[in-house]
């Protein structure tokens, strides 16, 4: 690989919007991969769950999702990625509609569970915004 895709990008502001859930298994561990790269990296990476990606931090689905069989699970890339200082957003309006209860259903790992205004200003102040 050539030395000069391996640069340092300090003060960059990555967004990663996870749309994709259960229903997509293969698109699920990606997100998290690349932003343990990026943050290795020294970019700002924040990965903002909604839509059925919401889905991906509950107790019952991030420890058995794989994205392929004989994989890690989902739970794992998520915390190789909360190590390499990404950070993780929960979408509230999205939970009542998966029944998902933030006291009891999701994991430890994910850093806060808001509004779509967080959504808007962390869009708006990202150098890159990227969907799965």
């Amino acid at each position: 690989m050539d030395e000069h895709y391996l640069t340092e990008r300090e003060d960059q502001k990555v967004l990663i919007v996870m749309t994709s859930g259960p229903s997509t298994p293969q698109r699920c561990a990606t997100p998290f991969y690349l932003g343990s790269i990026l943050a290795a990296m020294d970019a700002d990476v924040s990965i903002f769950f909604t839509m059925e990606g919401v889905n991906l931090v509950k107790k019952d689905v991030a420890p058995n999702l794989v994205a392929m069989e004989g994989g890690k699970s989902i739970l794992q890339f998520i915390r190789d990625a909360k190590s390499a200082g990404v950070k993780l957003h929960l979408c509230m309006p999205a939970l009542p509609g998966y029944d998902i209860d933030p006291e009891r259903d999701i994991i430890d790992e994910v850093d806060d569970v808001v509004g779509g205004g967080v959504l808007a200003d962390l869009i708006l102040t990202a150098d890159k915004v990227i969907t799965f």
